[in-house]
């Protein structure tokens, strides 16, 4: 069973992750604002510049799971709450649908390694706070699931 006060390690890493999904955020508004020309003068070469701005609509939603979800996941647990849980495991299936999408749709192969290496470690932040939440915060509905099943009735 879990304490109704988390460890110690929760509010700094809900701080760092706030702080990390917030330049996401940038980020992705920067990227959706953005035309071909913006793309070009801010380093893309033309070729990357007009892949990223014909993907679909669904990675652009993918993304802004990704981002947003995590910046509520990350004030959800600076809250203490446990409703963080479910919102970081929304932001990182977010991520990874759009790491999919960055398969299929040849962003990988126009971008490079570096694309690769920068939506990993994404991943492993997601994926990280996440496991923080779970393990500080305690799984929503875990409490009310392990009550159901003692008072299941015994079979004989």
């Amino acid at each position: 069973m879990t304490s109704s006060i988390p460890p110690r390690f929760v509010i700094p890493a809900a701080a760092i992750g706030l702080a990390w999904n917030l330049f996401g955020a940038t980020r992705f508004v920067a990227t959706e604002l953005a035309t071909e020309a913006a793309l070009v003068a801010g380093g893309m070469t033309p070729a990357q510049a007009a892949l990223y701005a014909g993907l679909p609509g669904w990675m652009a939603l993918a993304f802004a799971l990704g981002v947003f979800g995590g910046v509520a996941g990350c004030v959800l647990m600076l809250l203490r709450r446990r409703a963080a849980v479910p919102v970081l495991a929304a932001s990182l299936a977010g991520y990874l649908v759009l790491f999919a999408g960055d398969v299929t749709q040849g962003v990988f192969a126009a971008f490079g390694l570096g694309q690769v290496a920068i939506l990993l470690l994404v991943l492993a932040v997601a994926a990280g706070l996440l496991a923080l939440a779970w393990r500080g915060l305690g799984m929503p509905g875990k409490a009310v699931l392990s009550a159901r099943l003692s008072a299941a009735p015994a079979r004989s």
